[in-house]
């Protein structure tokens, strides 16, 4: 929200008022002088006025972690372990996860409280590529490239899958990146070759690696290069 229209909101401050203490550079938004009125007010910003603290604000979390098989990629599950597990109790509250993953599928999976930042990290339109190494039960074909290229028809969703970089690293192993996360995605492009995925690790998202120090179950927090890439 505009610094403006967030002081305006609150039932001490009327627009005139507002108008007034911003040139008199009253206002101060995580720690610094604003007296622009478009500065930018998000749910982590402290803001003040004089020695006036309107909104304490909230510490913003990103976290990358490692996930092992045999892992839901939900906050609750009645039934199995979540990544969410994985983490301290007290990292837990407001996290959501940034980017799902089948319940076998390993590798790189991002957590944060900051939707905003998820939404520009996941959305297809950001065209931000999601790196894949892939292991098939069958040998990939040369003509696969092209197809990937090309992209999938997913009837189901009524819609044709973006285009996508195949890689063939061996017969039966390959790097995938996309920029799309739909369901089963990965497994439905090599199921129209009737070539079954049985291996499926995301090496990263964007400019955001998987840390190769990190075992499986493992996070640490992202970098402020990491963070800023997206």
């Amino acid at each position: 929200m505009r610094l403006d229209r967030f002081l305006a909101n609150l039932p001490c401050y009327n627009r005139q008022q507002v108008r007034l203490m911003l040139v008199q550079r009253r206002v101060r938004v995580d720690g610094e002088v604003a007296y622009e009125p478009t500065t930018e007010v998000r749910e982590f910003s402290r803001v003040e006025v004089d020695d006036q603290l309107l909104q304490a604000g909230r510490p913003a979390r990103y976290l990358m972690l490692h996930k092992p098989v045999g892992c839901v990629s939900a906050t609750h599950d009645p039934q199995h372990r979540t990544v969410l597990d994985l983490l301290p109790a007290e990292l837990r509250d407001g996290l959501h996860i940034a980017g799902r993953l089948d319940f076998n599928t390993t590798g790189l999976m991002v957590l944060t409280n900051d939707g905003q930042w998820s939404r520009r990290l996941t959305q297809p339109g950001t065209k931000l590529p999601k790196h894949y190494l892939v292991h098939t039960e069958d040998d990939i074909a040369d003509h696969y490239v092209a197809k990937f290229r090309e992209g999938f028809y997913f009837a189901f969703e009524g819609l044709t899958t973006q285009p996508a970089q195949l890689d063939i690293l061996s017969p039966r192993q390959a790097r995938l990146a996309i920029v799309e996360g739909r369901y089963h995605q990965v497994k439905r492009m090599f199921g129209h070759f009737d070539n079954k995925v049985i291996g499926l690790h995301r090496e990263s998202m964007g400019a955001i690696r998987l840390d190769p120090c990190l075992q499986p179950g493992e996070f640490r927090a992202l970098t402020a290069e990491e963070i800023a890439s997206v």
